[in-house]
């Protein structure tokens, strides 16, 4: 037993009840986001991921990437966890559709136990887990794994991981990750010389399917290729570890994920001391977030980390302070006369560091600057090496001072994360939480006004778009959202000059071209609109929202098959599209082709059975055909879904006149009125009627 657990601040417990204390504390940190709405990346990684739809075939999980995007494709991140998509189908299926609640239900669970199964990983790493002769655990550190598994429990940076629910992937990873190693460590219960080559084959099958879970996972090997020592232990390890990067690579498609340079802007700098210096300096960050986890935020791209460009700058402190702080923990654990704290203080390192190597930058290019879910592994040997420090201190210190700063430490974080954990609740209070952290991230500012613009509030969104262009010149999403709002606001020229500057900045944005299209065409600039038009759909091949502008501009220039022909295409992409459909029928009724409107209409019909706009104008093609019952039939549909309609009262008063049922007639013209009493035409005919009826009651008298 080290020496310095008893001193430890906290009761001794059994292993049954240290178990319950840290699931509970790991509990109530993130139970408060448990109905929780999807938020941010989970639109991609679930809300639109096809994969998790039951009816797409399940093989298709191992094909596509967590995003639901071909890996061979050019636009994949070549982030490949299909057992991870695997836990979101399954929470699908179990829910009976996407509702949020089971999502983050299983989350919140896995990092329970994740936090419970790390006082053994801790125990072990102390040295303080051996086994009896009856197979039985005995823990020799409770109190020093016990405080170290609370830590990791309460830490607010695994907030992402578990509140966001695309942070399965780093749960899912930890969990087979800690079962790896217990699995590895199990084989050597007969001693060091006399392993389980089984249970080696069965550590390195875990850590398999930790890296289809996250690739991350491989360093379960790393990590235990660097504390093994005997040959036939290294080369096993060194094999499994070799094939799995292989086999992973294939997968990839022998080629690493494309990112820009605001996604990681330090790794495009020429300069390579620049890059370094830049690298060094992100890392100090992440040690800051486990060190003070108060300034979290969402994303820390785009300008949210200044990079570092001269000597003369301040923050070049950090980094230099770090790896002080590193090389100090590195000489205490090679150096130390004491073998207890030789191995916590290593095997703490070992845990802080090679769990992070995969987001380092120092084998490939990653897609973030800090990232807070890729700590969540890491900081288990940050909270070793605390728990290591608050034992240290009580031998040396006074222990009630050390119990109180313990203490205050364990509740400042299960609030902190609690508060975090209520961020992560909606996208609203997630975006607004990272104004204050980030201001000079565009994102930031980007997703307010989308979040805003999304819930209606259109003036407070120009706001915030204004304020990420203004933040990243060529940020253009930004200026297509900016210039769709503009454009509804009817300011037109403004809204012209963003959009075509984003589509000059990026000249394959289809969206960006097709929104330049609309404005354009609301400018009378029709020859542009068409070209703009043409030009979305030429980056963007099956674009059915663009078909059915297109046509319309062709409407506009009496050019009728073109238009026909264009919402055509729109239907064939998109077969529910409604307005396309219903654009055919009405251009077809005007020049005078009823029948063809009317085979349209009913094809429409079949494919969108309770639509009251298409019943509604096949309704009135087959009045103009004289087929009095059927269109009344389609009238009277559409007023079932919709009763409220004027012009569909109007329009079927209209057909009762004509079919000669005048009280009919009369009944619907006055609700037409009642609903519209400006209705065009609407007080004509029913004053016209009025008249037949009265002539008709003299003529009767």
């Amino acid at each position: 037993m080290p020496y310095w657990d008893h001193h430890i601040p906290l009761p001794k417990l059994g292993p049954v009840h240290s178990r319950l204390v840290t699931a509970f504390v790991a509990l109530i940190c993130f139970i408060n986001g448990y109905d929780g709405d999807f938020v941010f990346d989970d639109s991609e990684a679930i809300i639109n991921n096809k994969d998790l739809n039951p009816d797409t075939p399940l093989s298709n999980i191992w094909k596509n990437d967590f995003w639901g995007s071909n890996l061979s494709s050019n636009s994949s991140h070549k982030s490949y966890r299909p057992l991870t998509v695997l836990t979101f189908r399954i929470n699908y299926l179990l829910a009976g559709g996407l509702h949020p609640i089971g999502f983050h239900v299983l989350n919140v669970a896995l990092h329970c136990v994740i936090s419970v199964l790390m006082i053994d990983v801790f125990a072990i790493l102390i040295g303080g887990l051996v086994h009896d002769g009856r197979g039985v655990k005995l823990n020799l550190s409770p109190k020093a794994s016990f405080l170290a598994a609370l830590f990791f429990a309460a830490h607010p940076v695994h907030t992402e991981s578990v509140a966001g629910i695309v942070g399965r992937a780093d749960l899912l990873c930890a969990l087979f990750f800690q079962l790896s190693f217990l699995v590895y460590c199990k084989a050597f219960q007969g001693g060091d010389k006399k392993f389980s080559v089984l249970w080696i084959f069965s550590s390195i099958l875990l850590c398999a399917v930790a890296m289809l879970c996250k690739e991350q996972g491989i360093t379960v090997l790393i990590g235990g290729f660097v504390s093994s020592g005997l040959l036939m232990r290294l080369a096993l390890l060194f094999l499994g570890g070799s094939f799995l990067l292989y086999a992973r690579w294939r997968i990839m498609g022998t080629g690493p994920p494309s990112f820009t340079e605001v996604d990681n802007p330090a790794s495009f700098a020429e300069n390579v001391i620049l890059r370094i210096v830049n690298y060094n300096y992100y890392y100090s960050l992440n040690a800051w977030l486990l060190l003070c986890p108060w300034w979290l935020c969402f994303d820390w791209s785009m300008g949210c980390v200044p990079l570092i460009k001269s000597a003369t700058d301040w923050r070049i402190v950090w980094p230099l302070l770090l790896w002080c702080c590193l090389m100090g923990l590195v000489y205490q654990a090679l150096c130390s006369q004491d073998s207890n704290k030789r191995r916590t203080l290593t095997f703490g390192l070992v845990l802080l560091v090679i769990p992070f190597l995969p987001a380092s930058n120092l084998f490939f290019r990653v897609g973030f600057v800090i990232a807070e879910r890729v700590l969540y592994l890491s900081s288990a040997g940050y909270c070793l090496i605390l728990a290591y420090a608050v034992g240290y201190c009580s031998c040396h210190w006074k222990k009630h001072k050390v119990c109180v700063a313990t203490l205050t430490l364990l509740c400042v974080n299960v609030a902190r994360s609690a508060q975090r954990s209520q961020h992560w609740r909606s996208e609203q209070s997630l975006f607004t939480s990272a104004v204050s952290v980030c201001p000079l991230n565009a994102k930031v500012h980007y997703n307010v006004g989308k979040n805003l613009a999304d819930r209606g509030n259109q003036s407070a969104a120009i706001k915030y778009y204004r304020e990420a262009v203004r933040l990243h010149p060529k940020y253009v999403h930004a200026m297509n959202n900016l210039g769709n709002i503009l454009k509804e606001r009817n300011e037109l020229k403004e809204a012209e000059e963003l959009l075509s500057s984003a589509v000059h900045i990026q000249p394959d944005f289809a969206a960006a071209w097709m929104n330049l299209g609309i404005v354009q065409n609301s400018l009378k600039k029709l020859d542009e609109a068409e070209q703009s038009y043409r030009n979305a759909i030429r980056f963007r091949k099956k674009y059915p929202d663009c078909y059915y502008n297109l046509g319309r501009l062709y409407a506009d220039l009496n050019r009728s098959i073109d238009a026909l022909n264009a919402w055509r295409n729109a239907t064939i992409l998109k077969p529910d599209h409604s307005l396309a459909w219903n654009n055919m029928v009405i251009l077809l009724d005007n020049t005078g082709n009823l029948a063809q409107a009317e085979l349209i209409g009913k094809e429409a019909l079949k494919i969108l059975p309770k639509d009251h706009t298409i019943m509604f104008s096949l309704a009135n093609v087959l009045g103009k055909q004289e087929k009095y019952k059927e269109s009344e039939g389609f009238f009277l549909n559409a007023l079932k879904i919709n009763p409220n309609v004027a012009s569909c009262h109007g329009n079927l008063a209209v057909l009762y006149h004509r079919w000669g049922k005048l009280d009919l007639a009369k009944r619907h013209y006055e609700l037409s009125l009642r609903l519209d009493p400006s209705a065009p035409g609407t007080k004509e005919n029913y004053n016209m009627l009025k008249r037949k009826l009265e002539q008709r009651q003299r003529t009767v008298g």
